[in-house]
């Protein structure tokens, strides 16, 4: 790990020199005004389980990863202190070694074996020097115990405490078991080092415990809370599909006369053929939103309708159309609910640039589709659980209204861990 202290006038030209010379990976550990500006302390390679095993017990009181930062970047400038006074020490030899018109010439030998250690931090022995009397000789003792003692406290930062070996042990195994899970190695990291000590299969339960007080759910259906609903999504993700089993769902409860549906998909040729299936089989009405109707017109005639579910076309960013139908859905004066549709069989990053791609719309929960196709759950629940979007109803089949199903936070984290009791079962007999 590089650690670097700035200093600048202001944060912007701080934040600039940052930039130029640790690039775009560096993390900021701290920032502070100091005297005539700002001071930043970065990092690159940055390792939160290193940095804790550098810190030995002053790590204990980091609750979190910022406090911890700030933990390292103290000890940085301790450091560069130490290292600053030795450099001083190293200079006024020197100066007095000129101020001597070159006597003692044996001094060069003892000055540079003082400064390679000075700066170097290594363990090689300091050598005497040839010819220097007794007040060189005091000097050159006193920088080389500053010295030993710089070294002694750089050595005590990077040894881990003995007792914390097993711990760190159990920890580093629970963090490997959350991975397999399906969790992101940053989410396994930080739930592991929450278990300070014990087996390993209390810090299992007590991560899951975590986890599932991490993921949020909504309270009650839509079905019997009512409003307008609309689920954004890539395509394929099964927006359509989880629109009809909403829609059947709520007819078997109350009947057709209640609930309409809506699709703002106005960009693809025949998008709507699907979401008109759904209605002929139901009895409900379906309503399109395009140049002669808006999304509020149309909602303003479905006032009356206890249920009102909006179908979206499936545009990324660049696509056209991507921008104003969001904003169609942010800017309505009617409450819309909008709901991203995650398909549990995408890659986290997949996921995330999902979340990001459709945040603008002024996301209010999630629906997670096709949990039966994959692997394991812990990308899903690490998700919801990092973007803390709540989830309101996951699927896991084709059938409808059979495979919809009302998500609640303990439920969810068992499946997952059937599923991956299901997936080591499979590889074990593969083996």
């Amino acid at each position: 790990m590089k650690v670097k202290r700035f200093f600048a006038q202001s944060m912007a030209e701080a934040l600039r020199q940052v930039r130029e010379q640790m690039g775009p990976d560096a993390v900021i550990l701290s920032n502070r005004r100091v005297d005539g500006g700002v001071e930043i302390v970065t990092a690159l390679d940055y390792d939160e389980n290193m940095a804790r095993q550098r810190l030995g017990a002053a790590a204990r009181e980091a609750t979190n990863g910022s406090r911890l930062a700030e933990l390292q970047a103290e000890q940085h400038r301790r450091l560069e202190d130490e290292l600053g006074r030795s450099r001083d020490r190293i200079r006024e030899v020197r100066e007095k070694r000129a101020a001597q018109g070159g006597r003692n010439n044996g001094m060069d030998s003892g000055y540079a074996s003082v400064a390679a250690e000075a700066f170097s931090g290594s363990d090689m022995a300091l050598e005497e020097p040839v010819a220097a009397d007794s007040t060189y000789s005091g000097e050159l003792a006193q920088m080389r115990a500053e010295i030993s003692s710089l070294r002694d406290l750089v050595s005590a930062r990077r040894e881990p405490e003995p007792e914390k070996t097993a711990v760190n042990a159990v920890q580093q195994r629970l963090a490997e078991r959350l991975q397999e899970f399906g969790l992101g190695a940053e989410l396994a990291g930080s739930l592991s080092r929450r278990h300070r000590a014990g087996r390993l299969e209390d810090g299992w339960k007590q991560s899951l415990k975590m986890l599932a007080a991490g993921v949020k759910t909504t309270r009650s259906e839509w079905a019997e809370e009512g409003g307008v609903y609309a689920l954004v999504g890539p395509t394929g993700s099964g927006k359509t599909t989880t629109i009809g089993k909403l829609a059947a769902h709520y007819v078997l409860r109350h009947g057709a006369d209640s609930i309409a549906l809506v699709t703002t998909d106005r960009y693809r040729v025949a998008a709507h053929e699907q979401l008109f299936v759904f209605g002929r089989i139901l009895n409900v009405p379906v309503r399109v939103v395009d140049e002669s109707h808006s999304l509020d017109d149309i909602l303003d005639e479905l006032s009356d309708r206890h249920l009102v579910l909006i179908d979206t076309a499936g545009l990324t960013s660049t696509d056209k159309g991507y921008e104003e139908q969001l904003t169609e859905l942010a800017r309505s004066h009617h409450r819309i609910r909008t709901h991203l549709v995650v398909s549990a069989t995408s890659q986290p990053r997949i996921m995330k640039s999902v979340w990001h791609c459709y945040k603008m719309a002024n996301l209010t929960g999630c629906v997670m589709t096709k949990i039966d196709e994959a692997l394991t759950l812990g990308e899903s629940l690490g998700f919801v659980m990092e973007t803390g979007l709540p989830v309101a109803y996951y699927t896991d089949g084709q059938k409808i209204p059979e495979d919809l199903h009302h998500a609640e936070s303990i439920p969810l984290v068992r499946l997952a861990v059937e599923r991956l009791k299901r997936l080591q079962q499979q590889e074990a007999v593969a083996v």
